[in-house]
């Protein structure tokens, strides 16, 4: 099986989903339960963007 994709498009697709794998990984979400909700339309999870937002936040003293 070849790991290499057909097109620059696929080639940007895959990268994109390597990303968000990674980035849901580091934040301790699972990627099919993100994506699933996304795909579904529920958005019951919180964004990537939000979660990065939050664990940025300087802890109060």
């Amino acid at each position: 099986m070849s790991f290499q994709t057909r097109s620059e498009e696929g080639t940007k697709i895959k990268d994109t989903f390597l990303t968000i794998n990674q980035t849901a990984k580091k934040l301790g979400v699972s990627f099919y339960d993100y994506v699933y909700d996304r795909v579904a339309g529920k958005f019951d999870m919180p964004s990537l963007a939000d979660l990065i937002a939050q664990k940025t936040q300087p802890v109060p003293i």
